[in-house]
């Protein structure tokens, strides 16, 4: 049986589609656990019983509740994992990331030495030890319209429950699946900070995720990526300044990248470019939280 039956201190909710072994992994990781008073919600997105196997070899180690959906939304299957947290404390790790033993100890001791804390947040962290991809802030600093941008990441966000109810959970246009693809969670804390509640970035609170830099599969999914990162900037009416900046900077990934004769860096700032644009000037089909 898991080693904790009462109400756990933190809740994780896994949404999880295609993947088995690197779900393995982060199971691992979380019986590694030095707190192991949590629960995991998994919601299973797959139309087979490929995680049957799985959840029974972990539910003896850890408390695990198994939902199905059969819409591949993350931000759909994250909401629906919601109502199920018992937690105070709230997280939502990758299928494919990893804790580092000392992960869910430092994020509950963050939340019990500020008590007033709405959400925590730190970076990725590549498989080989350095900072993953993306911009990261470089200091702890709190949360806000200006640095929201590189300092969150879901699978490295941590809210209080009573946030998540305050807010009204994920914004379901954004995420993966979704019809603006991404920064579901930079809209999540920015609403969270708009109600009062404070939000704080730990560089060193760091989570082991793929490195997805430049690759074929970063490529594909640039357009969809920056189709939520454009949406994201409408919805929160960010100034024409900070919009330029952000539709400048693929452009000159573009330019930089065609003197060099990469064809693939190439494409991918384009369709960054594109994806951005039409996320700011596109409205979304359903009425957004």
């Amino acid at each position: 049986m898991p080693a904790n039956s009462g109400t756990p201190q933190v809740s994780l909710v896994v949404a999880t589609a295609d993947r088995v072994e690197p779900l393995v992994a982060l199971f691992e990781s979380l019986a590694m656990q030095e707190e192991d008073d949590f629960e995991v919600i998994l919601v299973d997105q797959n139309v087979d019983d490929r995680l049957a196997g799985l959840v029974a070899d972990f539910e003896h180690r850890f408390a695990i509740t198994h939902l199905r959906t059969p819409r591949r939304n993350s931000s759909v299957a994250r909401n629906a994992g919601l109502p199920h947290c018992r937690g105070e404390i709230v997280g939502f790790p990758d299928d494919d990331c990893v804790y580092l033993p000392d992960t869910l100890a430092r994020v509950v001791e963050s939340f019990r030495a500020e008590p007033m804390l709405g959400a925590l947040t730190g970076p990725a962290q590549s498989p080989d030890g350095g900072l993953g991809s993306g911009r990261w802030a470089p200091a702890r600093t709190p949360i806000g319209r200006h640095n929201v941008f590189t300092t969150v990441i879901c699978f490295n966000m941590f809210l209080r429950r009573d946030v998540l109810a305050a807010t009204g959970g994920f914004d379901e246009t954004l995420g993966v699946g979704a019809e603006f693809g991404s920064c579901e969670e930079n809209d999540l804390v920015m609403r969270a900070v708009q109600a009062n509640f404070p939000a704080r970035y730990d560089p060193s609170l760091r989570i082991v995720h793929p490195d997805k830099r430049l690759t074929p599969a970063a490529r594909d999914r640039a357009f969809r990526y920056g189709a939520g990162f454009g949406r994201v900037l409408r919805k929160h009416r960010f100034p024409v300044s900070v919009v330029g900046t952000f539709l400048i900077r693929p452009v000159g990934g573009f330019l930089a990248a065609l003197l060099r004769l990469r064809s693939l860096a190439a494409s991918y700032y384009a369709l960054t470019f594109w994806g951005r644009l039409y996320g700011f000037c596109a409205r979304a089909s359903r009425p957004a939280r």
